[in-house]
């Protein structure tokens, strides 16, 4: 951990429906120190505030800091945030509706205070410490638990008429597709994020097939990578769907928005990128009008999970004079 010094220090979180991980930075936007504690949302809108308060403060105090040596905070929130009434509009994993959650999180750590949605987070994390925020455009796609995303035009996040653009997780793909836990049929989400992976493995077995993963109820993100690698041919069948699947998504965005540059990042991507990748950029080129794509860069985010605390704490710096 490093050591107390002058310079600027900044604090970013990145709260989800079952985590709270806090990073700390210095002015140059170097990671500290992080941690991580447990969200427990069913303990209350209030429970949840003193743990972000908590994981904060024990972040801050691993790095040999005090609260009073941080400048500013940001935090990205799983939903539809309205950031300079510093109010969460809906986070449906957090089963919170219209919070004022700017005023409670300052009062409760005595910071500043900047909120965002996450994957808008995970965006700018990605747009200003891996690509030095050079791109005037750009998209965001981050699969995990959920999908989400986030889009930056002449250089910004653009949230959209009431802030809840890049949603891209809710696109429909299939019309007959699985239901959405929020949402329609056969959405990107319903048939490419993490449980859908797992419960098309667990139908297929079900259903007769073989995989070489033997503990079905606890699968993790890491253990499709070592199957596939043993030459599980289900795992990799629904894993190269899933990149199909994702590879019209970005064919579409290419269409629409025709961005400089698609950053494909979560969970998923972190664990499954290199067999993933490769299908993606050709599925999207299929679905892309001759021409349409040329010099359009799709990447893979190398900062895995540390995109949103890396972008909240660029919000963080941001406030600063």
């Amino acid at each position: 951990m490093a050591a107390k010094n002058k310079s600027k220090h900044f604090v970013g979180v990145d709260l989800g429906g079952t985590k709270i991980l806090a990073g700390v930075y210095n002015q140059e936007l170097e990671l500290l120190g992080k941690l991580k504690l447990s969200t427990k949302p069913e303990r209350g809108y209030d429970e949840v505030i003193d743990r972000i308060g908590r994981c904060v403060r024990e972040a801050v105090d691993e790095c040999d800091l005090q609260i009073s040596d941080i400048e500013a905070l940001g935090i990205g929130v799983p939903g539809a945030v309205d950031p300079e009434a510093g109010r969460v509009i809906f986070a449906p994993n957090l089963d919170w509706r219209d919070k004022p959650f700017h005023k409670d999180l300052q009062k409760n750590l005595g910071l500043s205070v900047s909120i965002e949605n996450d994957c808008n987070a995970c965006t700018i994390g990605v747009h200003e410490l891996e690509l030095d925020g050079k791109p005037q455009t750009m998209m965001g796609i981050f699969i995990g638990t959920g999908i989400g995303g986030g889009i930056v035009v002449d250089g910004k996040i653009y949230s959209g008429f009431n802030r809840t653009a890049g949603e891209i997780g809710h696109t429909v793909l299939d019309l007959d597709g699985p239901q959405s836990k929020w949402g329609p049929q056969g959405t990107f989400e319903s048939l490419v994020a993490r449980p859908s992976i797992f419960r098309q493995i667990q139908e297929a077995v079900d259903a007769g097939e073989k995989t070489t993963i033997t503990d079905l109820e606890n699968m993790r993100s890491g253990e499709l990578r070592k199957a596939i690698k043993r030459g599980d041919k289900l795992v990799e069948r629904i894993v190269m769907e899933a990149a199909r699947c994702t590879g019209i998504v970005v064919g579409n965005l290419n269409q629409i928005l025709n961005p400089e540059v698609i950053a494909l990042g979560g969970g998923i991507i972190e664990a499954l990128g290199k067999t993933m990748m490769p299908v993606i950029e050709k599925v999207a080129a299929e679905h892309s009008l001759p021409g349409t794509s040329d010099g359009v860069r799709i990447v893979e985010s190398k900062l895995g999970d540390h995109a949103g605390i890396a972008g909240a704490a660029v919000l963080a710096r941001r406030m600063s004079p």
